[in-house]
């Protein structure tokens, strides 16, 4: 009921505005998602279902959220960058956080059947995500930001190649596993992936080692840092 004598509760509300004239980076991250992929046993150690669920989610959001200008995802995380000007939502933190959450998440939820074909969802066991944002003042910074996530992406997925293959093929445990890979480098792992197994990691899928980068409504597998000016030509 307005002008109310219960209306002095508004008093308490408060509200986060972002910087103005920065980039806003919202990442989105899977909430206990060892579980989920235990739970509907995801490929190990990647599953292509679930990354093009995630892909098929994410081009979605940017296609109802025109502010963004690239997008980046690997693993269970998704990094949405929006462009310097953006005044969506008056940059308020709270309203941005969880209109890109829920955003995903819906479309995460409503797009399962198409990409988990064999594996129905239970609703005991429902994939949930959390969200931040983040302001970055230039944009040589929003480059070093997907340079990171780049990298670590790589980073990532080299060690799971390897400790996923001698678990599965070489028949070890993961306290086994864990203890070879303990101390090595990516030369070294990449040697246990080649003489041990005959596997060359350069021919792994391009989605598996360099993740998934969304920019003009299209998504591309490539090597971010190399494209990165590409990617943003024009800005600022």
């Amino acid at each position: 009921m307005a002008n109310s004598k219960f209306e002095y509760v508004r008093n308490f509300e408060t509200q986060s505005t972002l910087l103005p004239s920065t980039y806003i980076v919202v990442r989105l991250d899977g909430r206990g998602f060892h579980r989920i992929s235990t739970h509907y046993n995801f490929a190990k150690p990647n599953d292509i279902r679930a990354l093009n669920l995630s892909n098929a989610a994410a081009l979605n959001v940017c296609r109802e959220l025109k502010d963004v200008l690239v997008a980046y995802g690997e693993s269970d995380e998704y990094s949405f960058i929006l462009r310097r000007e953006t005044t969506l939502f008056n940059r308020r933190a709270e309203k941005l956080i969880s209109t890109f959450v829920s955003l995903y998440t819906a479309h995460y939820i409503a797009l399962w059947p198409k990409f988990m074909t064999d594996t129905p969802l239970d609703f005991k066991c429902i994939p949930t995500f959390d969200g931040r944002a983040v302001c970055y003042p230039t944009l040589a910074i929003v480059k070093d930001y997907l340079s990171w996530r780049f990298v670590d992406t790589h980073i990532n997925n080299l060690y799971n190649t390897v400790f996923w293959t001698l678990v599965l093929k070489g028949g070890m445990t993961t306290t086994e596993a864990e203890k070879k890979l303990s101390g090595t480098f990516s030369a070294d792992k990449n040697e246990i992936l080649w003489k041990d197994f005959g596997i060359n990691y350069n021919d792994e899928p391009e989605i598996f080692k360099k993740g998934s980068l969304i920019f003009k409504g299209k998504i591309r597998h490539c090597d971010v840092v190399k494209g990165i000016d590409e990617f943003f030509e024009g800005c600022t």
